[in-house]
């Protein structure tokens, strides 16, 4: 960001007088903006990070003493939810989330789910040693995201939310996940867009074996959505603030336009599900990488299936795509 950008965006914030908390992550997407802007009866927050010693005590030096009203949850995933429980029990804030993602978030580290995950990695065609080892990195999650919380409001389209001294307007913009939220403040045309619309990498679509059954089709029918509204300047939960939301969906729908092309060729010869995401993400992965991966494949297998693109059948305990 040259100079010129940052002054912009710093007459951003200080118009709406929001202040960014960003909270550093131990991955290679090493940090997550969280929000905060002060109205009459106490501090709002928008996403609290991870619950560990990085997160606390960065929120114990923005906030000491002072009375935190509410903590608003775009969605479900660790980094955006993981501290919201401790926080609201050490502020005795009013929590509000998505309510499809609040079940989410209360059922996707439970044990039910965790022992059944190392078979649908085995069906995804990934060997057993790497299918456990993937769904005990999901486990080690639980420290991270504990205590859960005590879910106050569920989000309804189109409500107003009071953010600072200004109100905006919750936008549902599944995808990312399958209830997750934006906040758009009509007035300064502005889009705190979570997860949803990212300034240079594309945001993780990934089917994981719970929920929608086609969320990259529902991703793209979501940023369809967002262009309606021709958003001039967007503030989202990784990068720095940008303008001109239109043009970086136009480029996130190409992108995913190309990545199904690439993989319904792959379909002229039968595939794992692990088959074609070693062709899609030909690079060394971490096992929390790999996750993504594997999820992200499977949402553009998916989607090219229920187009009638590509059949699966079931062979030798794997699923397998080809061509139709």
């Amino acid at each position: 960001m040259n100079d010129v950008q940052q002054a912009e965006t710093q007459e951003l914030f200080d118009k709406l007088e929001l202040k960014l908390v960003r909270h550093p992550l131990p991955f290679r997407l090493n940090h997550v903006n969280c929000f905060m802007a002060k109205g009459e009866d106490g501090w709002t927050i928008i996403d609290t990070g991870l619950n560990n010693d990085a997160s606390r005590e960065l929120w114990e030096q923005e906030i000491g003493d002072d009375k935190v009203e509410q903590i608003l949850l775009t969605h479900y995933h660790p980094d955006h939810f993981g501290y919201s429980g401790g926080l609201q029990q050490k502020t005795g804030a009013r929590l509000s989330m998505s309510k499809i993602d609040a079940d989410a978030g209360m059922k996707s580290w439970d044990d039910a789910f965790l022992n059944a995950l190392p078979g649908y990695y085995e069906a995804a065609g990934i060997p057993q040693e790497a299918s456990q080892e993937m769904a005990d990195n999901t486990r080690a999650f639980r420290p991270l995201i504990s205590p859960l919380p005590k879910v106050d409001h569920h989000f309804e389209e189109g409500e107003k939310v009071r953010i600072g001294r200004f109100d905006y307007e919750v936008l549902f913009v599944p995808g990312h996940s399958d209830g997750m939220v934006c906040f758009y403040q009509r007035e300064h045309n502005t889009l705190l867009a979570a997860d949803h619309i990212l300034p240079r990498i594309t945001p993780n679509i990934s089917y994981w074996f719970h929920g929608d059954p086609n969320p990259l089709m529902t991703y793209m029918h979501s940023l369809e959505k967002i262009r309606e509204l021709d958003v001039e300047w967007v503030i989202p939960s990784h990068g720095e603030a940008f303008q001109g939301a239109n043009k970086r969906i136009d480029e996130l729908l190409a992108h995913h336009e190309e990545r199904l092309d690439a993989t319904w060729r792959m379909l002229e010869q039968p595939l794992t599900i692990f088959e074609v995401r070693e062709r899609l993400f030909d690079r060394p992965l971490t096992v929390h990488e790999m996750r993504f991966a594997v999820g992200e494949t499977l949402a553009h297998l998916e989607y090219l299936r229920a187009e009638g693109r590509c059949e699966r059948v079931m062979e030798a305990e794997r699923w397998i795509y080809k061509q139709i």
